[in-house]
């Protein structure tokens, strides 16, 4: 039982706030934050005061959970006050036992404080978003409408706890889109690399009248009618096929009928515009029939097995056009054109005619002076040959100082003689040699020679498996290119025999051109080795598996197949490193142990890898740039900054075989007014 000073100090509080609320819709209290909270402080404290009461007098009664949750049985008697439609304030009273279980028991200093504190926790999550950088305009709009609202929570219909809950169901929303944005960017970017990888991978190479990347494939629409009939060609091939074996003679000869006309009507078009102007009839006639074979003999197994066989037949045209093709480029590079077989001819002559012979003599002493800079050209072209003199003197600081030494065949040693009589460069010397002049050279001393001598080596070259078609000649030329078997090729390696009083020499191969000074190779420190060359590997390219036989066991033993190939066509060798290391003797000894051809093939470079393997220098490469004579696709800028560029390959600038694009770099060496190539009219 509550005691009666209790229940008076209650029913007091309440009469308070009914007052209050009673004043202020009467507007006779002014509604003015001093007197909210002198009414306010003056119900916290005598609520205060009843509460404590309250413990002294040790009641059971509680405010902790609800309505329903009082210990004492009676119940409670609740005035409210409201207005009706009318305006008029009333009062009514209401028993607590009546009331839902959603209504609770609350503490007005609590609730303060719990307003408080909820306000804070929003302030907080508010300054560390926008340290986060998350918060926009929108936000920051929003936030401030929040706090607003808690400040003056008469004003908020929502409690502090949801407003907390919002605020951080919008701090997660803002997370997640923020990751989502970042995942896009990485998903973009992953896709956009894979596309590039792609794309590097494309082969761009145009494949002939099919190729898409040709100049009349950038319209969508162009050439239809051509592309259509050619491939109503090949079907019409297929189904005449099918019809023969299955006997259907009508309609087998009327697709043969319809293939020839189509093949005659297409003739030798690339183009619509090409095409005879009864062309499109002829399609549509071809359509036709091709409809009634696919009606009648269609047949999916049987055309895919037709179609098979067609593709395997055509592969084997091509493969066999392709032989053919590089019999032809291997023979148009090895024959001699007319103008140049003309040059040595008229040079030969007038060296005899005018006894010059007779009249030249060259300082022995500055052939054998090693303190000037000496070169070895081993040629038997003499326009090539004057190319590279030509080139190499025009970039050279200190022409006297230079010296070449030629060494040609006894067929081209008196027109080499007249030409560099008459066109030798101001103030530079040149010696030119008969390789028939070097004694020494012999078959008891020369693996080479020695080996060609041998029946075996002469069935090989000249009677071995004469061919009866082009295609079947292609290897065999390739055996009997005069490169393989000459000794001018083989001679450098006895170039401390040819000068043995020198003791460093450039060698340059006829198909290079000179584009910067070369005096600089002759202060190089090459650190002990005999051949200081550019190296030519790439990846896996031109390693030493490329040109040896690495099944063999004498070569596995001693190499290693990915050891760097380098080039030949210009080398600076240490001739008194040379000698030191016998390197002539190493020559000999892989020649003599390769008679039988199963180490290398052919040609000087793989005996030169074997010979100076591990003794190679290597040079920068824009010292020796390689592949003009083979390769269109080479790097423009390293070719204009190289010091040396070389037509390595069938492809030499002086044929009609020449990459347009490359050959004006050799023929702005070429002099047109020179009257012996005006006579042989030789124009480059």
């Amino acid at each position: 039982m509550e005691s009666p000073s209790r229940r008076f100090a209650s029913f007091v509080c309440i009469v308070v706030v009914i007052f209050h609320i009673v004043l202020v819709r009467a507007n006779v209290l002014d509604d003015s934050t001093t007197s909210r909270e002198v009414i306010r402080n003056w119900l916290q404290s005598d609520c205060a005061k009843n509460r404590v009461r309250k413990d002294q007098d040790d009641k059971i009664y509680t405010s902790a959970a609800g309505v329903g949750n009082h210990q004492d049985e009676k119940d409670i008697d609740i005035v409210a006050t409201y207005t009706d439609t009318s305006g008029v304030v009333r009062l009514g009273t209401v028993k607590s036992k009546d009331l839902s279980a959603s209504w609770y028991w609350e503490d007005p200093i609590n609730e303060r404080q719990d307003q408080l504190k909820s306000s804070q926790r929003l302030e907080d999550s508010s300054q560390s978003r926008v340290r986060l950088g998350e918060f926009d305009k929108s936000s920051l709009v929003e936030l401030r409408s929040r706090d607003s609202v808690t400040q003056n929570p008469q004003m908020s219909p929502l409690n502090p706890v949801k407003l907390q809950r919002r605020a951080s169901r919008q701090e997660r929303k803002d997370l997640r889109t923020a990751e989502l944005l970042r995942e896009d960017k990485e998903n973009d970017s992953q896709v956009q690399a894979a596309a590039i990888e792609r794309s590097k991978e494309l082969d761009t190479t145009a494949k002939g009248r099919y190729s898409i990347w040709r100049r009349e494939h950038e319209n969508p629409n162009s050439d239809d009618t051509l592309k259509l009939m050619r491939d109503q060609i090949i079907m019409a091939k297929a189904y005449a096929s099918i019809a023969r074996a299955k006997n259907e003679t009508y309609l087998y000869k009327s697709l043969i009928n319809h293939f020839r006309e189509n093949r005659r009507a297409i003739g030798e078009a690339n183009t619509d515009s090409e095409l005879h102007s009864s062309a499109l009839a002829r399609a549509k006639a071809m359509g036709n029939i091709l409809s009634k074979a696919k009606d009648k003999l269609y047949d999916s197994i049987n055309v895919a097995r037709k179609l098979r066989a067609m593709v395997q037949s055509t592969e084997n045209t091509v493969d066999a056009l392709k032989k053919q093709s590089a019999f032809l480029i291997q023979l148009a590079a090895k024959t001699v054109p007319k103008p140049l077989n003309c040059l040595p001819l008229v040079l030969t002559t007038d060296y005899f005619l005018q006894g010059r012979q007779k009249r030249v003599v060259l300082n022995k002493k500055l052939l054998e002076d090693p303190s000037l800079y000496h070169y070895a050209i081993f040629s038997d072209n003499v326009l090539a040959t004057s190319v590279v003199i030509n080139s190499t003197m025009l970039h050279a600081s200190e022409p006297e100082k230079h010296v070449f030494h030629i060494v040609t065949d006894k067929l081209s040693f008196a027109a080499m003689k007249m030409w560099f009589l008459v066109n030798s460069p101001a103030k530079v010397t040149i010696q030119v040699e008969n390789i028939d002049d070097f004694k020494w050279l012999n078959s008891s001393y020369c693996s080479v020679l020695r080996q060609l001598e041998s029946a075996r080596m002469k069935e090989y070259y000249f009677k071995a498996s004469h061919p009866s078609t082009l295609s079947d000649g292609f290897e065999n030329l390739k055996y009997r290119n005069p490169k393989y078997l000459s000794m001018l090729n083989h001679l450098r390696f006895y170039l401390p025999e040819v000068y043995p009083k020198l003791e460093k020499i450039l060698f340059l191969d006829d198909d290079i051109v000179v584009q910067k000074d070369l005096t600089p190779l002759w202060s190089l420190d090459m650190q002990g080795m005999v051949n200081a060359a550019v190296e030519t590997c790439k990846e896996s390219f031109h390693r030493f598996d490329k040109y040896l036989n690495f099944s063999h066991p004498k070569i596995s033993e001693n190499f290693d197949p990915n050891a760097c190939g380098w080039a030949f066509g210009m080398n600076m060798f240490d001739l008194k490193e040379w000698r030191k290391r016998n390197m002539t003797g190493i020559y000999h000894y892989w020649q003599d142990m390769n008679e039988d051809r199963t180490l290398w093939k052919l040609g000087s470079l793989p005996p030169g890898l074997i010979t100076f393997y591990n003794l190679t220098y290597p040079l920068d490469r824009s010292w020796h740039v390689l592949g003009l004579g083979y390769d269109p696709q080479l790097n423009q800028t390293e070719i204009d900054n190289a010091a040396v560029v070389h037509y390595n390959g069938n492809y030499k600038p002086w044929l009609e075989l020449a990459i347009a694009k490359y050959k004006s770099y050799w023929s702005r060496y070429v002099m047109p007014d020179n009257p012996y190539l005006q006579l042989c009219h030789i124009s480059q």
